[in-house]
């Protein structure tokens, strides 16, 4: 079957489509309707049916490869490695899962993990899995008032932590800030369970605080059956990183979740049990949900963890992973791999890289100049895909599974089977045509593996996502696309990172592509700034592949100009930046996203926001000074 037939069964008949889909995991009762679509826009799949997540990750493949690897747990920060068979797995899971019993976890109740990435962090989301209770990861590291809004969220009985992460040698205390939290938060968990792992030194609360070695020692040889869940029940809850003010949590179930993960790793990640899959995200993150922990091992591959940074010990360490446990397939960021473009690229070339198949991407949009470096440098396709934490799994991309479909630089791909994806004009609501500018919306039902709802709010859940066109419901992105002639998707940029130019309406990422084709440009953020004549000016903050040539007002100026000159040959006058201003590293989160907003606040001299999940505070000053002249 092509790809295009694919995709339109599973739109005109979504019950058919699904149902064989179904048949990818266990399932301990049959389901008695697939979909139920009664109360739009919420969607219930495979109602009746009852399954487990960890069943099918885990105890599922324990007869078939129980000696094969499963869980392979690398820390370049503490230099340790294990490897994992799935057998070993189901036996920590179940000392894990014995554990959150013992102390008083049951089906419902909320645990936070708030983890390195640290084998114990995938244990304890599995035991969550297993015995039916919620669990709601918070990134490592968040500042103390983001975990308080969270805890008084979710309301967890049980946090478990660790004394600290390690982020390029150096630790980073996770307790005093959880401790904080805590003592932020209205709600107070019943217990918090810490693994030691030696890197500093910890206050145990009397108690509260537990160790998770001492409890493990106790039930080595713990049997902890599944807890069968209906599909529909919630499996985890996880925040959307950015909110402000109440958290927004993002719900999921159990049944769709599963087999969106089971059919994706079939037909858009091509893995197939005994292959080896590392994504390079962290569990804090949808990815690291999806696509570390979940999906992986559903599909019966083994599944990297890792904690470090790409760049050591040196820049080769992801290739000296992918060539010693034969990586097949590997799922990053352009970030990552434009941080790796900068590093000696024998660094490379000197590891067998045979054994993968293709390189995912996905977080941020892939720009043509990193996809052509990384497809030459690694010779296997190169997949770009868009998606986001509310859907779980990738709205656009190519399923390769299904028909090699080809890709196209700048673009992410072809709609997903299961997503009716459409582009709306924001002011009528009409559907646009070819090559016209449009909101991204998903037309209901959600397929399988998208969220419920938002945590304790469904007012907001219709409210945030469904409610933004007048005349019709349909869930929004709220980013920008565009669709060329032959179903390619163009991702634009947000459409609330849209700059108002004395009426003319401009995405950031159009100017962002458009600087990023002058030759000496590495990287470019452009953000919208209030202009009391215009409305708003774009302003642009470029890191160059060469800095000397920045380096004397001359060289700036020059710079400067060639770079509006690009802009205004490639989208007009009207797109052209104010000012383009020269640093050396832009602001982003850890996880690779650029800090636009705080980029625009600082234009602005307003106060940046909350900066918990900056990668390198000096990027902020280096805008600062460039500001400053």
């Amino acid at each position: 079957m092509n790809y295009h037939d694919f995709h339109q069964q599973s739109i005109r008949d979504p019950q058919g489509f699904w149902a064989k889909e179904a048949e990818l995991i266990d399932w301990q009762r049959p389901f008695d309707k697939v979909l139920d679509y009664s109360n739009p826009p919420f969607t219930k799949w495979f109602v009746g049916g009852t399954t487990n997540l960890c069943h099918n990750a885990v105890d599922r493949w324990v007869e078939s490869q129980g000696d094969k690897p499963a869980l392979i747990a690398i820390s370049t920060e503490t230099n340790t490695e294990k490897v994992y068979t799935f057998r070993e797995l189901q036996q920590e899971v179940m000392r894990a899962a014995a554990i959150m019993q013992a102390l008083g976890v049951r089906k419902g109740d909320r645990v936070i993990l708030y983890m390195p990435m640290i084998a114990e962090a995938a244990f304890a989301m599995l035991a969550c899995a297993r015995i039916g209770a919620i669990h709601s990861v918070v990134f490592g590291g968040f500042a103390s008032h983001s975990l308080a809004t969270r805890i008084d969220d979710a309301k967890p009985k049980l946090i478990i932590s660790a004394d600290a992460g390690s982020r390029g040698g150096k630790s980073v205390p996770y307790k005093p800030l959880l401790d904080e939290a805590i003592q932020l938060a209205a709600h107070k968990p019943e217990h918090v369970l810490l693994v030691d792992r030696g890197l500093v030194p910890m206050e145990m609360a009397p108690g509260r605080d537990l160790r998770y070695d001492a409890l493990r020692e106790e039930r080595m040889h713990a049997e902890v059956p599944v807890t069968w869940l209906e599909s529909n029940e919630c499996s985890y809850v996880l925040y959307t990183s950015g909110t402000t003010g109440k958290p927004k949590g993002v719900q999921r179930d159990v049944g769709g979740y599963a087999v969106a993960l089971a059919s994706s790793m079939k037909t858009i990640f091509c893995g197939k049990p005994g292959d080896t899959y590392f994504s390079t995200s962290d569990i804090g993150w949808v990815v690291g949900h999806s696509y570390i922990v979940y999906g992986p091992l559903i599909a019966g591959m083994a599944t990297i963890m890792y904690e470090g940074l790409p760049i050591r010990p040196d820049a080769g360490i992801w290739w000296s992973i992918v060539e010693k446990y034969r990586v097949t397939g590997m799922f990053s960021a352009p970030t990552a791999v434009r941080v790796l473009k900068k590093q000696p690229p024998e660094l490379m070339k000197k590891h067998d890289l045979s054994s993968l198949k293709a390189l995912y991407l996905a977080g941020e949009p892939l720009d043509e100049t990193t996809s052509s470096w990384i497809a030459n440098e690694l010779n296997v396709p190169i997949i770009d895909n868009y998606w986001q934490t509310e859907t779980g799994w990738p709205i656009l991309t190519v399923a390769r599974g299904v028909e090699n479909t080809p890709t196209r630089l700048g673009s992410p791909g072809l709609p997903m089977y299961g997503y009716d994806v459409k582009l709306l004009n924001e002011s009528t609501g009409e559907e646009c045509g070819a090559n016209e500018k449009g909101v991204l919306v998903i037309e209901g039902p959600l397929p399988p593996g998208c969220m419920q709802t938002v945590y304790g709010d469904d007012k907001r859940f219709i409210n945030t996502y469904w409610s933004n066109f007048a005349n019709r419901q349909v869930y929004s992105t709220f980013d920008w696309g565009i669709r060329d002639g032959d179903g390619y998707y163009f991702i634009l940029g947000r459409t609330d990172d849209v700059i108002n130019v004395a009426g003319h309406r401009l995405g950031t990422r159009e100017i962002e592509e458009s600087l990023s084709s002058h030759p000496n440009v590495s990287e470019v953020a452009v953000v919208g700034v209030e202009d009391k004549l215009k409305g708003q000016v774009a302003v642009a903050f470029a890191v160059l592949k060469n800095a000397e040539a920045a380096s004397t007002p001359e060289g700036r100026k020059t710079l400067e100009a060639e770079m509006m000159a690009v802009v205004d040959k490639q989208l007009g006058a009207v797109a052209r930046p104010s000012r383009v201003h020269f640093v050396t590293l832009l602001p982003k989160t850890r996880s690779g996203k650029l800090l636009r907003r705080s980029i625009q606040a600082l234009c602005e001299g307003r106060d940046p926001g909350d900066l918990t999940t900056i990668e390198d505070p000096a990027s902020l000053q280096q805008v600062r000074e460039a500001l400053a002249g």
